[in-house]
């Protein structure tokens, strides 16, 4: 007569199962969540006195107002101090644009320089960058999540699941370039 192999139980089968779904589940929400810009980095380092330049510049020539468009297109830069680009963290990542003076409210106007404004790039969603600026609406964008920002408005979040206003950074004109007055004056990232 042959052996029989005892088969395992149903409960413990039920739980084998449950446990690797468990798993499985946490792992593609892991996978699905973005990484909280702050979490995986220092903190911003973006001081008075940095210059701008252009994200993916090597070149590393500092901003003019002239380099920034007149037809509401936003520009991705980060801060230069000496010749180093302060790009150690996403937290440094800034969106300038330029925009009509007419529409900036009083507090926008006070932190801008030849009517361009800077924000911090990092969506207050969920860490992704703040990416593009919506044509005649004068608005930025994160296409991400689909948050909207009212960069006339010091960075007001108007639309989409943004929970505040992106972090203003004011700016200030030196030897012809676009110069960090002071630091952001609210913190970036999410969840702050």
């Amino acid at each position: 007569m042959a052996e029989q192999t005892p088969m395992p139980s149903t409960d413990a089968t039920q739980n084998d199962r449950r446990t690797l779904l468990r798993t499985a589940a946490g792992l593609v929400l892991a996978w699905l969540t973005p990484i909280r810009a702050g979490a995986q980095s220092p903190g911003p380092t973006v001081a008075a006195g940095d210059l701008l330049v252009r994200v993916g510049d090597a070149s590393l020539i500092p901003l003019t107002p002239d380099d920034v468009p007149f037809d509401g297109r936003a520009l991705l830069v980060w801060p230069l101090s000496g010749d180093t680009a302060r790009d150690n963290t996403p937290l440094n990542k800034i969106i300038v644009a330029r925009l009509n003076p007419a529409g900036l409210s009083e507090a926008t106007r006070a932190r801008a320089v030849d009517d361009i404004v800077a924000y911090s790039a990092v969506c207050t969603h969920s860490g992704c960058d703040v990416d593009e600026a919506i044509g005649e609406s004068q608005t930025l964008y994160c296409s991400c999540h689909g948050s909207t920002f009212d960069p006339r408005d010091s960075g007001l979040a108007i639309g989409g699941p943004a929970p505040r206003a992106l972090p203003p950074l004011p700016l200030k004109l030196e030897g012809g370039r676009l110069v960090v007055a002071a630091p952001f004056l609210t913190t970036p990232g999410f969840g702050v």
